[in-house]
């Protein structure tokens, strides 16, 4: 059977969109009359015109994660591959979902591989995960690849989703703080201006500072904003088209004291668990290097690891090979040196990966450490400087007055 999409007018003259099983487009037709529906249009997905599947309809990590998950279970249990298919595609609500594996079930139907159906998917399928698949289905251990990737995915889900909550705070911080000093140098501070004024006494430099800043971004706060935003535009597509430049803002960023530690350690634990999951996939050492450095971002850590993979092809050691590239953490190295001379590489790449997991989040809870305070005593100058600079000119003429 082939996958269809339909819309059809339920029995209260509602438009209903969703996607079916059927033999033929006629029976397709059919079945929806007998649920009560009036077809309008039915077609195969496989015609469906791939530019129809963009990034905001691929899958979400959750949902990837959870297919992967219900898919091993149920190849586990013995269960036929296009019944597994199936019953994921019944066990999702989302039609976007439910297309997506129904499309790939009809090619398996066609006699195609999983990985082939995966690769016509490449929004929600990536390359590791096609690749992997294939690799499954060659060793006859898809239901074990399957449970390894969504431990993969499960596990750079929770990385993203600690950062992104670890920066929800100090983002709410910053954006009440720039929203403080706004209010106050655009309204408190030009009411102020206008006491010293008619006063006509010689003002502090801190106050005549306030003063100059004060009307400058009440002048030309809007023009300012919109210069701010176009520069940052520019810069971050100038990073896009140009190469060289990405290079040395990548390099820049390693070279940052608590940033660019952090950078390296997601970037090769990332390598570490891709390389674990592709070799014990059956997938030789060099290809499987290959794939794990380019989802490197990177640019000069995925550069260093095609060297060490050139390295490796020439003979050399994997554990020396990525020792030269001075980016991956002796306990890391030991681990992999360790893999290699007994013969356990795989699992010791995936302990690797584990221990620079865990780093990970320590790296994360110490920036958000230095960072909360630093913002606060920043904010605390910033708020003190304003408050002396208005308060000065007040003492001085509560003197002059007395």
């Amino acid at each position: 059977m082939a996958a269809f999409q339909f819309t059809a007018i339920d029995p209260m003259g509602k438009e209903k969109k969703g996607v079916t099983e059927g033999d033929s487009a006629k029976l397709v037709r059919l079945q929806l009359r007998q649920q009560g529906l009036i077809p309008l249009e039915v077609r195969p997905i496989k015609q469906i015109k791939k530019n129809r599947f963009s990034r905001q309809h691929a899958m979400s990590q959750s949902d990837l994660t959870l297919f992967t998950r219900q898919l091993a279970t149920l190849l586990n249990a013995g269960i036929p591959l296009e019944n597994a298919l199936s019953a994921c595609a019944e066990q999702t609500e989302k039609d976007r979902v439910r297309q997506i594996i129904l499309s790939v079930r009809s090619r398996v139907l066609e006699g195609h591989s999983l990985a082939t159906g995966l690769r016509d998917f490449s929004q929600s399928f990536s390359n590791l995960y096609s690749a992997t698949i294939a690799a499954g289905e060659d060793s006859g251990k898809l239901d074990q690849i399957l449970e390894q990737l969504a431990d993969y995915i499960e596990k750079q889900q929770a990385i993203k989703q600690k950062i992104q909550q670890a920066m929800i705070y100090p983002a709410i911080m910053t954006l009440v703080s720039i929203t403080i000093v706004i209010f106050l140098m655009t309204y408190v501070v030009p009411k102020m201006i206008q006491v010293f004024t008619s006063a006509e006494q010689t003002l502090p430099f801190m106050t005549e500072i306030l003063i100059g800043f004060s009307q400058g971004l009440t002048t030309y706060g809007l023009p300012i904003l919109i210069l701010l935003l176009g520069s940052i535009a520019l810069f971050h597509y100038f990073l896009r088209k140009h190469l060289a430049l990405r290079r040395k803002m990548h390099a820049l960023l390693l070279r940052l004291p608590v940033i660019g530690r952090f950078i390296k350690i997601v970037h090769t634990a990332r390598f570490s668990r891709t390389l674990g999951i592709l070799s014990s996939a059956g997938i030789s050492i060099l290809d499987a290097m290959t794939t794990a450095s380019n989802l490197v971002s990177n640019i000069p850590i995925h550069e260093a690891l095609r060297k060490a993979t050139e390295n490796v092809r020439e003979g050399a050691p994997i554990h020396r090979a990525l020792r030269q590239t001075h980016y991956f953490p002796p306990m890391s190295l030991h681990l992999i040196s360790s893999g290699e001379s007994s013969g356990q590489l795989e699992a010791m790449l995936l302990r690797a990966s584990n221990n620079q997991d865990n780093e990970v989040k320590s790296q994360i809870d110490t920036l958000l450490t230095l960072f909360e305070p630093l913002l606060i005593l920043i904010m605390g100058a910033i708020v003190l400087f304003i408050v002396l600079a208005i308060l000065l000119p007040i003492f001085s003429l509560n003197q002059f007055t007395g």
